[in-house]
């Protein structure tokens, strides 16, 4: 390998000997082709007319007045496919074909990530083998329904807890199978080196838009910028610009289930601590034996046991700020942003609303934050419904 892929103690490759093989060839690739020219013109052309990049930040006038400070939301909902994931899928659906790749292979639990897998890997001639657990498929049938009419194979995963880690076993042994035709899409930075930092890579580009156009706005950098995750894609891609930028704090919004500080959460910055999990050293929830614990979450795509590695390295270098949100939180939020601003956020993006509208009154008039608004609602109007007992 021509890295360890290590953040800090965090990080690296802790998988089958099967895999190193397949890992190196994916760096080599990687490296090869990530400042190409050739290569990154394309991949800015996919960006721009298939996914609709540069997505807008939104100054929201009628949360800014409530708040009580300038509040922009960065709209990556309005990516194809409804949120931040396309980024990442057609960068790897351009690797994959330079690798000579003829299959995609990736897992989703809120669904999100195997739609773009699917749209990426369709617009590049890649049939696409989505892992799903059964659980998330329920959770998530429009998702699951959209996977299907765009041609990509759901495949209901029945083992463990039935949810996104489970998915996530489930490819990797397919991988291992077919890792000579087959390409494994993980959708957000964990995993194994060289995942983190390629998911990171391609999702950096919502953090470059976001400085130029507040810039353009406000002729200066934001004092936060808040974001929502567990392993982090859209959190990175939002942070990663600013890392050097000590004066815009970053905070960051994990799944506190129905209360972190009991046992069914996803709250591990807050209650887990570092463990290797799916192939890296990072922080993760976890029994005294080293396993893995079992999470709850209102947002699917936040019930995961584990962050990405570089994020558990901001957060112990102390230039990350890590909160959590409860469900009860997370569902008055999603109601707040879809009656004061008409936008309807994915359960996870409610996780960084909650966290924002608890600094109401808090910060000056001239203060700004910039909100990373991953993914669109959609998919969870019918829990909302459910939950808030709607007449329709």
């Amino acid at each position: 390998m021509k890295s360890l892929g290590k953040f800090g103690k965090f990080g690296g490759m802790f998988v089958p000997e099967i895999l190193y093989t397949a890992l190196e060839e994916l760096e080599e690739a990687f490296i090869k082709f990530k400042d190409d020219e050739n290569f990154n013109k394309e991949f800015q052309y996919y960006l721009k007319n298939f996914a609709g990049r540069e997505t807008p930040l939104y100054f929201a006038k009628n949360l800014s007045k409530k708040l009580g400070f300038k509040l922009y939301l960065k709209r990556e909902d309005l990516v194809h496919g409804g949120s931040h994931k396309l980024n990442n899928t057609i960068g790897q659906a351009l690797l994959a074909k330079k690798m000579g790749k003829k299959h995609f292979i990736t897992e989703t639990a809120a669904g999100q990530q195997g739609v773009a897998t699917v749209m990426a890997g369709n617009a590049f001639g890649l049939k696409t083998k989505v892992f799903m657990g059964l659980k998330d498929t329920k959770r998530q049938t429009l998702n699951a329904e959209r996977i299907k009419l765009l041609g990509g194979e759901v495949i209901p995963v029945t083992r463990g807890h039935q949810v996104l880690k489970d998915a996530v076993d489930e490819a990797l042994v397919e991988w291992i199978v077919n890792n000579e035709t087959s390409h494994y899409v993980i959708g957000s930075a964990v995993g194994p080196h060289p995942y983190p930092t390629i998911v990171r890579h391609f999702q950096s580009i919502i953090g470059k838009e976001i400085k130029s156009q507040i810039m353009e706005s406000e002729g200066k950098l934001p004092n936060k910028i808040i974001a929502c995750g567990s392993g982090g894609s859209n959190a990175l891609g939002a942070f990663y610009e600013f890392i050097d930028d000590e004066e815009v704090e970053l905070i960051f919004v994990e799944g506190g289930g129905k209360n972190a500080v009991d046992e069914k959460h996803a709250a591990a910055f807050f209650k887990g601590s570092p463990g290797v999990f799916q192939g890296a050293m990072t922080y993760m929830l976890q029994d005294e034996f080293g396993m893995d614990s079992k999470t709850e979450s209102r947002a699917t795509g936040l019930n995961y046991p584990a962050r990405g590695p570089e994020l558990s390295y901001l957060k112990d270098k102390g230039r990350m700020k890590t909160e959590y949100a409860t469900d009860e939180e997370v569902l008055v939020a999603f109601q707040i942003m879809s009656k004061e601003e008409g936008i309807l956020p994915a359960f996870e993006t409610s996780h960084a609303i909650a966290y924002l509208l608890k600094l109401e009154g808090k910060l000056d008039k001239d203060e700004i934050v910039v909100l990373n608004f991953s993914g669109r609602g959609d998919k969870d109007v019918q829990s909302a419904i459910n939950l808030l007992d709607i007449k329709v």
